[in-house]
């Protein structure tokens, strides 16, 4: 690892000593590794690369790394494994097309109706503002839904409905709950 970086300093114009010293190696251990000819590991490395490489275009640079093993292992009988084919893929900056999915929250969809209280939920007396709620409870025979109305200045629950449905009549009920308590 160093030596290479010796190797790409030297090559940018930084004197080998230089280069060595600044990064704690031997000028003699660099000068026995770059005059090394390259490993067998290396050599079938960089074929394979080619190879991936070609795979790659002729899928038209849609393939990622199982599908390029795939076509290698089965189209072209090149017995490699599938981590080596992705670290290849990665040094030659190749991959394939993805269709990620959207990660985090989803915007709110626009409300079908005007927002009168704009979002302040203040009042001045009782009555002059409510607001409803509906919940839904997982019980052993099912589950059950609660709508409630809430006056916004005492914070009371004004009106309720209980009910195992989630029809309009549920909302109704606590509205007409609400309104003959206040």
């Amino acid at each position: 690892m160093m030596f290479r970086l010796v190797r790409d300093l030297a090559a940018a114009g930084v004197p080998v000593a230089v280069a060595c010293r600044v990064l704690g190696v031997s000028r003699s251990g660099f000068h026995a590794w770059s005059t090394r000819p390259p490993s067998a590991r290396s050599v079938a490395d960089a074929q394979l690369s080619a190879t991936i490489v070609a795979v790659h275009e002729m899928s038209r640079r849609s393939y990622g790394a199982p599908r390029v093993h795939a076509e290698l292992r089965l189209g072209l009988e090149i017995r490699c494994g599938r981590k080596r084919v992705a670290r290849l893929m990665r040094a030659a900056g190749i991959g394939g097309i993805c269709h990620q999915r959207k990660r985090g929250r989803h915007r709110p969809a626009p409300a079908p109706h005007e927002d009168l209280v704009r979002r302040r939920f203040v009042a001045e007396e009782p009555n002059r503002l409510w607001c409803t709620d509906i919940t839904q409870h997982p019980t052993s025979e099912g589950r059950v839904y609660c709508a409630a109305v809430l006056d916004v200045f005492s914070r009371q629950v004004v009106g309720w409905s209980i009910a195992d449905h989630i029809r309009a009549e549920l909302v109704v009920d606590a509205l007409q709950m609400a309104t003959w308590r206040r």
